[in-house]
C-alpha cells in the first residue's frame, strides 16, 4: 500500500466512524429526520427484496446505518476490503445526505445555507468513495485482466492460424 493510500483511507473514513458513534448515541434524535425518507423508501426497498428483513422504524433504520458506517468505516481505514468498504459508505451515504441535510426544507437563510455546505459536503465525500471504491491499489482490475485475456487469446489465435497455413503449405509441397 503505498503512503498516500495509507493515510487518505483513515481520513477519508474518519467522518464515517466518528458520524456512526454519534448516530448510535443519538438515534432517538436522528430517527425525526429519517423518517421522511424511511417512509419514501422502505416500501420500494420491500417492493424490490421481498424476502429481506426491513425495518420500517426509523430508530432501527438509523442505528442500522451507523453500524454500517462504523464497520465499513473502519474496514476502510484499516486496508481491509477497501473498495467493497468504499462501496458501502458510498450507497449508504445517500440515504444519510437526503435525511439529515435536506437543504431545499429550510426557510432560514442561515440554517439553509448551513444544510447547504453539509449535503455538498457529503456529495464530496461520495466522489472520493466513488473513487476509493475503483483504486485498484495499483494492481490491475478484473476489467483490465478480462481485456487482457481476451488480446492475449485473440493474439495466440492468429498465431496459431498462421502456423496452421504454414504447416499446410509444407504438406502441400511434400505431397506434390
Amino acid at each position: 500500500m503505498t503512503v498516500s493510500r495509507l493515510i487518505a483511507r483513515p481520513m477519508l473514513a474518519s467522518m464515517f466512524v466518528v458520524g456512526g458513534i454519534n448516530a448510535l448515541k443519538n438515534a432517538d434524535a436522528l430517527a425525526a429526520k429519517a423518517q421522511p425518507v424511511a417512509d419514501r423508501f422502505v416500501p420500494v426497498a420491500q417492493k424490490a427484496v421481498p424476502q429481506a428483513p426491513i425495518p420500517t422504524n426509523a430508530v432501527t433504520l438509523v442505528r442500522l446505518n451507523a453500524v454500517t458506517h462504523i464497520a465499513a468505516g473502519l474496514a476502510l481505514a484499516t486496508g481491509r476490503a477497501p473498495r467493497l468498504a468504499s462501496t458501502v459508505l458510498a450507497a449508504s451515504l445517500v440515504p444519510t445526505t437526503l435525511a439529515g441535510h435536506r437543504f431545499w426544507e429550510e426557510s432560514d437563510p442561515a440554517a439553509k445555507g448551513n444544510q447547504q455546505v453539509h449535503f455538498f459536503k457529503n456529495v464530496s465525500m461520495m466522489g472520493g468513495l466513488l473513487l476509493a471504491g475503483v483504486d485498484t491499489d495499483g494492481k490491475p482490475g478484473l476489467a483490465w485482466r478480462a481485456r487482457r485475456a481476451a488480446s492475449d487469446a485473440k493474439r495466440e489465435a492468429r498465431q496459431l492460424a498462421k502456423d496452421a497455413r504454414r504447416e499446410a503449405r509444407l504438406a502441400k509441397a511434400q505431397l506434390t
